[in-house]
């Protein structure tokens, strides 16, 4: 059972994808990420795209804890159904409707985002799942750095075993954190 931890819609009990096709991020997890992006100041009045969005469990508790917008990306049928019922769950509790879903693959969602010439996010979390190349998520980081706020972060979520994500010259990490099987790396717009 997946719930928000903390915010405006703390404690509310979040639907789950049926079946095994995407792996939730634990509580523990969410709790030192959340923590960690808390101390950072980039929660509140933040624009947040969650890719690969799964149930969009980051996304919902990102706009609990004061997001000012949240898009959650899921191409999977079932995963992107639920992703509409907690959007809709959390949109409730907070009066908005600042949780939209996208059902599209990431790559042409960010593709159609770059053809259109909008959207910049400050805050983009990534959990695609295993079976995604890392020439693959190099692809997609690609595509995304051009999208984001000057000020951004990135988290990809991993793998514990996977190597580093190969990250485009716009981007750099500067920092990892490992949670047992998960691994998460942090980054960040280059400095010019």
């Amino acid at each position: 059972m997946s719930r928000i931890v903390a915010g405006a819609a703390g404690g509310s009990v979040l639907v789950s994808v049926p079946g095994d096709g995407t792996r939730p991020t634990t509580d523990r997890v969410k709790e030192a990420l959340f923590s960690r992006l808390e101390s950072m100041n980039m929660l509140s009045d933040v624009r947040v795209l969650d890719l690969y969005a799964g149930s969009g469990s980051l996304g919902v508790e990102s706009a609990s804890r004061g997001a000012k917008s949240v898009e959650l990306v899921e191409f999977n049928d079932k995963a992107a159904a639920v992703c509409q019922l907690n959007a809709q769950l959390v949109n409730k509790v907070l009066g908005t409707k600042a949780v939209t879903v996208q059902r599209s693959k990431v790559e042409s969602f960010l593709a159609r985002v770059a053809e259109a010439g909008v959207d910049q996010w400050d805050l983009v979390f990534m959990d695609p799942p295993y079976p995604l190349t890392e020439e693959e998520l190099a692809l997609v980081l690609s595509l995304l750095a051009p999208r984001l706020s000057s000020y951004a972060v990135v988290v990809v979520e991993r793998s514990a075993r996977t190597p580093e994500p190969s990250w485009p010259e716009s981007l750099e990490r500067f920092a990892e954190k490992k949670y047992g099987e998960t691994r998460l790396w942090f980054a960040e717009p280059a400095g010019d």
